[in-house]
This record gives structure tokens, sequence and C-alpha cells, in this order.
């Protein structure tokens, strides 16, 4: 008997939501697929050098720490036995060097140029960029050019700290590793230049890594193509004095490089023709007279074999070990997950940031439309509807409550009787009903069977043609059955859905609820009303005609939303359901998070599982297909899809706001607030509610709101997944049993 009583559950009187009703596995699937989701967004950003990332280039500073003989020395830097040393570029020798790379457009052509021209280059390249463009790299190395590190986000390491400037080249290296196969003990420093542009915040980065065997690589002449001044300022700037050599610069990324692209091979066949070599960094180490990679010889450098000695043109690159291989590998690969998942998620999250806005749209226009059409003067269902109607009220364990759900029938001003169903209650329930010896009510006692099974019973021992039905826990106004069943005058129509509105809502919680029911459910209704596909009357208050009902097949017990699945019976079955907004019933809302979340799982659920039951609707004739191809896809679209989405959008919006524009997503996220502050604003209007509870509005959006879309994704994981669901009956106060009595 207690398995049995856990069944008993209505929409506005949720059951609990067995522990054991999904597994920990799912869960823990669903909390793991969200870490993998947030550290893919965080990869994705931190690749694009937009978050933790300091780009502040050094303001002047003085030098009084750097040796004058660096200061004045050439353009390559390392430092063998810890001691700082300089080299100079042999004269009538050029050493091309590339900064911030790879591109996927203009280093592949800058590359042909120096194919084209025999011409090699060395190629300073930013992390992030390898990552994202590991084939670009590997031809780099392939045709016999140099590369060299230039951070993983090109971050001004004057300003990092020693942790951050060791992980910067570790994760360069990686990156080498897995698209090349190598790692490189060249580095050039984001914003760096000539060597006296060299200060004492810098300095210390220079001197660590060169202990760790790294030669940096600054410049002579500068190219200043990234300004853009036309092919033969570039060219001028780029040529050294007469016979001198030098190590100079361009850019083969980082914007427009179509000047570069023009000016480079003008600016080869200048300089060749006034008898000037080209070669690598390294070519250039061996031209001065220096040992291969000395520079790093005896330090624990970047790498330690592959070198080698005969080839000055790979003489500082170095074959990746094992580990680093298969780690370079690994971070190419959740690179390229990222690269994937991030724009595809934005396009998906901004189409459906497009429908819910339309959605939005679609309500006001429809909601005005329907409170026009409802409420113009002279409008009537038909003839007044005066006969007697039967109200069944299923209780199980509705102690605090029932007394003031039938001392509000009792009040009522439409004649009805009152057919109690008390389903094997424990507490008395029965007895109460029975004690307070209204007018015209009735105690029928059933063995606890679930909600479903009491109102059936209660539409068979019906005497009237009207039935309606409610909640144990719901109080009525004294006009809300009158108003209630009005639309009965129309001979098709047979079902209408009530105004169902919050009663405890003096707490945060309760207002919140508050204004999800006018804003969602109610202008929700209107739309469907005017559209001709009502999915769901509300258990707390809704009429239906007997006969229909028992066409039907009765309230069935094949789903948990047994009155969203009657609702789609009586569509399929020809039936109109209509909206009745001043029909009004005052249910008791859960009290707390854990109930909420408890009567919000099975909704989602139980909605889940009578639009797969009511599927073949879509293919249907006449008012049934109407339903199956307008209302399902809209329920689908914006109760389940959307809503499944929804965080992602928030996601993304925190992902924007860090990494990207935080004043243009603020904006963004304040305007969708502001549109919905609109239809809230609006739909309280139609229902002349107090608009002081729209204060609690942007709360609700921050907790409240992520609350519904976990609720949501958590029955779409149980339904995908063969869960089960099983309740128990939340706990009640009477509260609104004892304020509405006799009216709001």
């Amino acid at each position: 008997m207690a398995a049995r009583r856990r069944r008993h559950a209505t929409p506005g009187r949720i059951g609990r939501v067995g522990r054991q009703a999904v597994p920990r596995p799912r869960v823990i699937m669903a909390l793991l697929l969200l870490l993998g989701l947030v550290c893919t967004m965080l990869l994705d950003g931190y690749l694009r050098a937009e978050v933790g990332n300091d780009q502040r280039v050094r303001s002047d500073a003085s030098s009084d720490t750097v040796p004058d003989e660096v200061l004045e020395g050439g353009p390559i830097l390392s430092f063998p036995g810890g001691t700082a040393r300089t080299r100079s570029v042999p004269d009538r020798t050029i050493v091309l060097t590339f900064d911030d790379g790879p591109d996927p457009e203009w280093s592949g052509k800058v590359m042909d140029i120096l194919d084209e021209n025999d011409v090699p280059g060395t190629f300073f390249l930013v992390g992030s960029m390898i990552s994202r463009y590991p084939d670009v790299v590997r031809r780099m190395v392939d045709e016999g050019n140099e590369v060299g590190v230039h951070t993983f986000t090109h971050v001004d390491l004057s300003y990092q700290s020693e942790a951050r400037v060791k992980r910067e080249i570790a994760q360069t290296q990686l990156a080498l590793a897995g698209a090349a196969g190598i790692t490189t003990t060249l580095f050039r420093a984001p914003y760096s230049s000539k060597n006296d542009a060299i200060d004492d915040y810098s300095w210390p980065v220079y001197e660590r890594l060169g202990a760790m065997g790294y030669t940096s690589v600054f410049i002579d002449a500068d190219s200043e193509d990234w300004q853009q001044p036309g092919v033969a300022k570039i060219v001028e700037w780029a040529t050294p004095k007469d016979g001198e050599g030098a190590a100079v610069l361009f850019h083969d990324a980082g914007g427009d490089r179509s000047e570069t692209l023009a000016a480079l091979p003008a600016y080869i066949k200048k300089m060749k023709a006034k008898g000037y070599t080209f070669t690598t960094v390294s070519g250039a180490q061996q031209q001065d007279g220096s040992a291969a990679g000395e520079s790093g010889a005896g330090q624990a450098g970047p790498a330690t074999a592959g070198a080698a000695p005969g080839d000055p043109e790979q003489a500082a690159h170095r074959r990746a070990d094992t580990a680093s291989l298969w780690e370079g590998r690994a971070l190419l690969a959740a690179v390229a997950v990222a690269e994937w998942t991030v724009p595809g998620l934005a396009a998906v999250l901004a189409v459906v940031g497009v429908a819910v806005l339309a959605r939005f749209g679609m309500m006001l226009l429809l909601a005005r439309r329907h409170h026009r059409q409802r409420n113009r003067r002279g409008f009537t269902w038909g003839p007044e509807v005066t006969e007697p109607v039967s109200v069944i009220v299923p209780a199980y364990n509705e102690k605090e409550c029932i007394a003031g759900t039938l001392s509000s029938l009792a009040a009522s001003t439409h004649p009805i009787e009152i057919v109690v169903v008390d389903d094997g209650s424990t507490d008395g329930t029965a007895e109460i009903a029975e004690s307070l010896s209204l007018p015209n009510v009735r105690v029928i006692r059933q063995e606890n069977a679930g909600k479903s099974a009491a109102l059936n019973n209660g539409v068979r021992q019906a005497r009237y043609d009207i039935v309606v039905m409610m909640d144990g826990d719901t109080v009525f106004e004294p006009g809300t059955v009158h108003a209630l069943v009005q639309p009965f005058a129309d001979t098709g129509i047979g079902a209408v859905a009530g105004n169902a509105k919050v009663g405890n809502r003096s707490t945060l919680i309760g207002a919140w609820q508050h204004i999800e029911y006018v804003m969602g459910f109610n202008l929700d209704r209107r739309m469907y009303d005017l559209l001709g596909c009502m999915p769901t009357i509300p258990g707390a208050i809704g009429a239906f005609r007997r006969r229909a009902v028992l066409e039907a097949g009765g309230m069935s017990e094949d789903t948990l939303a047994e009155d969203t699945d009657i609702t789609i019976a009586l569509h399929r079955a020809g039936w109109r359901v209509v909206y009745a907004e001043h029909a009004r019933a005052w249910t008791e809302a859960p009290g707390s998070l854990g109930q909420l979340w408890r009567q919000r799982y099975r909704w989602s659920y139980g909605t889940m599982q009578a639009l797969w039951k009511h599927r073949r609707s879509v293919v249907d004739r006449g008012h049934s297909g109407r339903f199956g191809r307008v209302g399902m896809p809209l329920v689908v679209l914006f109760q389940i899809v959307t809503p499944v989405f929804a965080p992602l959008i928030d996601v993304f919006t925190l992902y924007a706001m860090l990494f990207v524009d935080f004043r243009a997503s603020l904006l963004a996220w304040l305007a969708v607030l502001a549109v919905q502050l609109v239809c809230a604003a609006y739909a309280f209007r139609l229902d002349r509610e107090k608009y002081r509870y729209l204060l609690m509005l942007p709360l609700q959006q921050l907790a409240y709101r992520q609350l519904m879309y976990l609720v949501l994704i958590h029955s779409c994981v149980t339904a995908a997944t063969g869960g089960r669901l099983r309740w128990q009956k939340l706990k009640r106060t009477g509260e609104v049993g004892t304020s509405r009595v006799g009216g709001p």
C-alpha cells in the first residue's frame, strides 16, 4: 500500500522524486558533459588570447641592470655557461624573420614567395595560432624554414610571473611538438624590437630563458609593415646600411598583409642585386663561427636530441620526445574540438535566441488580440450557462488544505455539487470534509490508486454533464465556476482551462513562481487558445464535458502528466479547448527549492511522455492534425528544445563578457531582460496584477530560471536513458486556503 501511495500526485501537488529515480551514473555523465563544455569554451577563449591575458606593452623604463655589451650588441642573444653573449648577423647577410603567425591565409603566401626566390625564413610563432593551424607549421618546417617561440598568447612577458613565463613557453613548445614533431631553441618576445629597447623589466625574463637554453632574437631593421605604409616604404625601412648584415622584421599574420606580400619580392630582388645572401638565425650563427646550438650547450634546454650538426638551417630545431609529442597531439585534438564546438554552438544558440525573441513577439501580439477579442463589449460564447455542474476534488492527505478548498467552493455563485474523492488518505482528510457539513458535498472513499483513478471515479459518480476538476490544495473565488463554464455554450468546446494563480507569493520563491505563472503560463494559454492548440489544462482548475472525457477513455495513467495527456486526447477527438482568463483559482505553490525541483521534474518528464504518446497526431487530419502540426512543434520547441539550450546562452554570455567584449555582452543581456520585462509587465496588466513583483524579475532570471533549465535537462537525461520516476505528495501548509476563502 505504501508503494502505491507514492503514485498520488498532481501538477499542483507534485510527489517526491525517489532518490534512486535517476541512478548516479546519469548524474555523473551530465556533470562530465557540462564540465567538458566549460573546459572547451575556456580553451577556446585562451586560444584567442582573450582571457587571463595582459596585453599591455611596457612603458619606458630604465636599463640600468642590462649589460652595455647586450644593449650595444648584435640581435642574437644567448647565455652559454650562464654568461650573456650577443652575435651579429654577418655582413651582406639578411635573416628574414616573420612574427605573429601562423596564419591560414598570409603565412602560406609568404612561404610561396620565399620558395619562388629560394630564400629561407625564420618564423616566430604564437602557440595559440600553432594549435589552430598546425598544417601551416608543418609546411614551414618541411620547406626548410626555421621556427621560434613567440609565446602562446602574444603576451608582454615583462608583466608576468615566472610561472606564467614558463607556461607560455612550454605550451608553445607542446603545440610545436604536436604540429611538426619538433621543439625549438629560438625565442622572440612580443613587442620587442632592437637590443637597446631591453629594460630592467624585460632583462630578467631573457636571463631566465637563457638559463633554460633559449636564444632570444631581436632585430636590426624593422619593415614596419604592420603600419601598411606602402611598398616603397616597407622596402626602404627593411634595408640595412650598405654592406651590413641584418635581422629584418616582417609579419605574416596579425592583420592585412597584402602590402607585405607586395613588398617582399621587391625587397628580396633588391638585396640580391646588392650582393646579399639570405639565411636563418641558425645559419647566421654558423656563419659567425659558432657551433650549431652552442647557446643551449650544457643547459636544461627545451630539448636535447636530434640536432643535425651539418645542417645549419635546422640547428635550432630538436626532435620532440615521445611524451611531448603525444601531449602536443592531445592539445591539438582538444583545440580542434574547441574550434568546431564553440562556433557551432554559437550558431545554434543564435538560432535559439532568435526563436525565443520571436516567441516573445508572437505571445505579445496574440495575447493582446485574445484579450481584446474576449473582453470586447457584447462578446458571449452563446446563451448563459446556468445549469449545475459537478466539481471533483481528488484528495490524498490534504488535512491542511481541504477545509479551505471546500469552504471556497461552498461560496460559489454557480450551482454545483462537490464530489470529494478521498484516495486512501491516512490523515483524516475524509473525516474533515464530512465534519464541515457543507451542502451538496459528497465524500467518496477509495483505496489508494493515484490521482487519475480518483478523477475517473469522480467523473463516473458525477451527476451533471459538465465537470470541473481541481486540486485539493486550491481555492476558488465565488465567481470562478460560473466564469469557467461559460464557454460550454459553444457545443464544439470540450474543455476549458482556467487561470491558475500562486496564492503563497509572499516569499521569494513564491514571488518567482507568481511571475512565471502570470507571464509564462497564462500568456502561453492566450496564444495557444487563438491558435486552437491548447496543450495543457492545469490540474488546479479545468472544466470538461463529461461525455468528452469518457469518450477519450478518462484520465490516463500512461503518463505522469494526466492533465496534458487528457488535453491532447480531447484535441485528437475533435474537441476545442479554450482559456477562460477570468476564472481564477489560487493554488499553493512549492515552498522550497527541493519541492519545486520535484514538481517541475515531474511536469517536464510527464509532458515528454504525453507528447510521445500522441506523436501520431502530426499526421492526423482535422483538429487533431492541427494540434500535431502547430501545437506539438510549439511545445517541443519552446518548452523542451529552447529551455535545454537556454543555459548555454547564459554560459556564452559569460564567455563573451570574459573573453570578447564585456560591455557589449552586458548590454545585450540587459536588452533581452528588457524584452522579458516588457512581456511580463503586459501580462501583469492583462491579469490586473501588482507590478511590484516585477522587481524580482532580474533575480529570477539569474537564479530561478537556471534551476528550471536544470530540471528540464535532468528530465531529458532521464527520458533519454530510460529512467523512471517515483514520487510522494509534497508538504502543504494550508496557507492559501486560509487567506483566500471568500475571494482574493
